[in-house]
């Protein structure tokens, strides 16, 4: 504590601002002034036009954006529900098992995701589960890596829980679904707009097993993004991300604010 000196603050707040410019905000600006640029030759782009959200807004692109919102909230409220419901079965199961749950739960995280989409491509181009070629594979990709870090998020607000109070709904004749709709969910409801948040953005942002995944008619804005860099088209690339970027940041703000609500509650 001794060393915590006002010049030692100091130091350490320097270093996170060029750590925070060089890393984080650069690169945003970059991308942003790339997006109105209409030509590059210098230090600074020159021809400034809103022509590439224009296009970005419609078209191939804007139905790309489509797809990735009804991916991110198709997909982070499946897994919420899905992690919500394993983080309360497994609180009930015997140490062995639930360790034995958490690690199985865990798996996807510890797997690159373009294996895991090697992996659905695999399991799912035949018979009797034939998804290869649809969105549904796109789902299931999503829904995989999700699933993790919606379970993890619940499962350990869960742990903090103190179980005296659905004893006592219980004690007072409150049947058990009576007592997880009234009292463990309610409880709960912060964690799981949390997850819901993270989830989202893990979502909107995810390539990696897209790639692998995707069908002409489903192809989330991320791989729209990679495909117009492949290209060449930077400028359009860089309005897309933007847009991306916007349309996240809306998404887990207002699920901040359903955060807080339930947090008052």
């Amino acid at each position: 504590m001794l060393l915590w000196t006002r010049r030692s603050r100091l130091l350490v707040w320097l270093v996170f601002g060029v750590v925070f410019l060089g890393v984080v905000a650069a690169p945003l600006v970059m991308i942003v002034l790339a997006s109105f640029a209409g030509s590059w030759t210098g230090v600074l782009p020159s021809g400034l036009t809103g022509a590439h959200y224009a296009e970005a807004l419609s078209g191939e692109t804007f139905a790309s954006l489509s797809v990735s919102v009804q991916t991110g909230v198709i997909t982070s409220l499946v897994a919420v529900l899905i992690g919500t419901w394993a983080a309360l079965a497994v609180d009930h199961a015997p140490p062995r098992l639930r360790r034995i749950a958490d690690s199985l739960f865990h798996l996807p995280i510890a797997v690159p995701s373009v294996v895991l989409g090697l992996a659905l491509l695999i399991a799912f181009s035949r018979p009797p589960i034939a998804f290869n070629g649809t969105r549904w594979i796109v789902l299931a990709g999503h829904l995989m890596i999700l699933l993790p870090f919606a379970y993890s998020t619940v499962s350990a607000a869960l742990q903090r829980v103190d179980p005296l109070l659905a004893q006592a709904a219980a004690s007072l004749g409150a049947r058990p679904l009576r007592v997880l709709l009234r009292v463990r969910l309610p409880v709960l409801l912060p964690a799981m707009s949390a997850s819901a948040g993270l989830a989202l953005a893990m979502s909107m942002g995810e390539l990696g097993a897209t790639m692998m995944l995707y069908p002409p008619d489903w192809r989330t804005l991320p791989a729209t993004i990679f495909s117009l860099t492949d290209r060449g088209q930077v400028f359009l690339a860089s309005a897309s991300t933007v847009l991306l970027l916007v349309v996240t940041l809306a998404g887990v703000v207002l699920l901040g604010l359903v955060r807080g609500k339930a947090s008052a509650r």
